[in-house]
């Protein structure tokens, strides 16, 4: 393994970015749908051990020259770009619902976005170059400047905090529980530190410095944190069992209606026909007796439901006295007259609808966090004026909502409405001085198809239950419809490409979460810590 390790080190250019390359892409097996986390202690060691050969000279002060910085850059965007790449490859899938429309822009979706992201592991590799020194300290540095930056990336530019590296940490449900404490980007750090320590006992030439306790010592102390963190998770498993609330039967639609027909004109009166069969799940009287709350997924219904009068009356006849109706649908907002000579301003929302049996509108939520691309364009008229359009084809694409995400509905705790990938979030799901008691999560992932893609935006979804101790309602129109409790369990779930109802109470919240207690301070307060043990090593171990 030494001659290996030196040998990565020794690698320049074409060569060396390959091999990182590979090893980022290998990465991804840590990851939802695979979750073989330990790919990971080896491809991490990799990469330190590329690192390794950018900052060949051993180093006590903070001086990094222009080389080493370039040279790492392009090691670290290399290891992104694979892990990007191998990652998000199902983007490509949303390209080919329209394919005749969007067919030319997959090949430069699904590598123009994970280059792009990968910027984010060239600047912590770059900037791990400042923090570099011999033995174990090196490790801190790249899990400092890693996860710095990956906290980054859910933040620029409306961010997309997609598979975290803190994600290959929660692979069952028991090592689940570490979200409950750090939140994913806290885990980002402890899964560097882990997966990268067994570069701690081999190191290139020059770079031995320590003695054989700090070599041996760190792989050894990141084994009995992960031993120590699963226990642990499995303890508080098995001292919560799952509770419900009282009095709510919930059933949650799942349509699977494929995407290529969802939009199509002709199709709307069929796809509601649809909606309302599969809702009543064969019921003689035509009504969803037992259920005292009916969910339908994102954009279920394929027209503007608050201006068509007959859809609102065939909702009204399926629903029993004192029920509830809740559905994703677009929502008209229109200003000004329509008089000939003035133009009416019309706003789209993607929007969540709370409806009494009566089907008059109690509340509703609008979508504030929306996709660049897929549901507006960045500079919208500037781009639509030479042909652009984003992948939902709406003129104008959606506006942004900027109301509360906490919703209230009769006879149910209040909860946060999420719509789509706003649940992929980490701290940005409950407002400030709220009190929901579930949060409700509705989708349309049919647009990514039988890939890894709705796998990944689940798994993500379950971890922020873990994190604010809230059970979650997810209603997708195919994949994943499920129910899980505020630990993460899944306590029921629809699989995929099935037009089927989901049955199902609402477990009950659990007590607040280190997490929502303190939120991104636990993450603030490891990277200070991590930096002062840095510096301890840095002082009194290193020559």
């Amino acid at each position: 393994m030494q001659r290996f390790a030196l040998t990565l080190s020794t690698l320049t250019g074409w060569r060396r970015m390959s091999v990182a390359f590979l090893a980022g892409a290998v990465s991804v097996l840590a990851l939802a749908p695979y979750h073989l986390w330990p790919v990971m202690l080896a491809s991490f060691p990799m990469l330190v051990w590329l690192l390794d050969g950018c900052f060949s000279t051993p180093r006590v002060s903070w001086q990094v020259s222009k080389v080493e910085l370039v040279a790492a850059a392009q090691t670290g965007w290399a290891f992104g770009f694979g892990y990007f790449l191998a990652g998000l490859y199902w983007i490509g899938y949303a390209f080919l619902v329209e394919a005749d429309i969007f067919a030319w822009l997959l090949p430069i979706a699904v590598t123009l976005m994970p280059a792009g992201l990968a910027l984010f592991f060239a600047a912590a590799s770059a900037l791990a170059g400042f923090l570099w020194m011999p033995g174990p300290a090196r490790l801190i540095g790249l899990a400092i400047t890693l996860s710095l930056t990956e906290w980054l990336r859910g933040h620029v530019l409306t961010g997309f905090p997609w598979n975290v590296p803190g994600y290959a940490l929660t692979g069952s449900d028991a090592m689940m529980q570490w979200a409950s404490l750090f939140g994913v980007n806290g885990l980002t750090f402890i899964a560097v530190m882990i997966f990268s320590s067994p570069a701690a006992v081999w190191a290139v030439s020059g770079m031995r410095c320590c003695s054989s306790l700090q070599r041996f010592g760190t792989p050894v102390l990141m084994a009995l944190i992960l031993v120590a963190g699963t226990l642990w998770g499995h303890w508080r498993l098995h001292s919560n069992d799952t509770q419900y609330v009282d009095g709510v039967n919930l059933r949650l639609v799942q349509p699977s209606i494929p995407q290529q027909e969802k939009w199509k004109p002709e199709n709307r009166a069929a796809i509601f026909q649809k909606l309302l069969k599969v809702s009543r799940n064969g019921a003689a009287n035509g009504k969803v007796d037992g259920v005292t709350h009916l969910i339908w997924p994102e954009s279920a219904i394929p027209f503007l439901l608050e201006e068509t009068p007959e859809a609102l009356k065939a909702i009204s006849l399926m629903m029993p006295p004192g029920s509830v109706f809740i559905t994703g649908a677009a929502r008209a907002k229109r200003e000004g007259a329509t008089a000939e000579g003035k133009r009416e301003k019309l706003e789209i929302f993607n929007s969540l609808f709370v409806m009494d049996d009566m089907s008059q509108l109690l509340s509703y939520y609008d979508k504030v966090h929306l996709v660049p691309f897929g549901e507006y364009l960045p500079y919208q008229e500037s781009l639509e004026s030479i042909g652009l359009e984003q992948l939902v084809r709406l003129r104008g694409g959606f506006s942004a909502g900027n109301g509360t995400r906490l919703t209230v509905a009769p006879n149910i705790p209040p909860f946060i409405a999420l719509i789509c990938y706003e649940i992929i979030f980490p701290g940005a799901i409950r407002e400030k001085d709220s009190a929901p008691g579930w949060m409700l999560n509705v989708t349309n992932d049919a647009w990514f198809g039988d890939s890894a893609g709705p796998e990944q935006h689940f798994h993500h979804a379950r971890l922020r239950a873990v994190e604010e101790g809230l059970p979650l309602v997810r209603v997708a129109n195919n994949g994943f419809t499920a129910v899980v409790d505020s630990y993460g369990r899944i306590a029921s779930q629809l699989p995929r490409n099935v037009e089927f109802v989901l049955d199902s109470g609402l477990p009950t919240a659990s007590e607040g979460t280190i997490f929502v207690k303190w939120g991104e301070v636990v993450f603030g307060i490891l990277i200070l810590m991590s930096f002062s043990a840095w510096l301890l090593l840095k002082k009194y171990f290193m020559y």
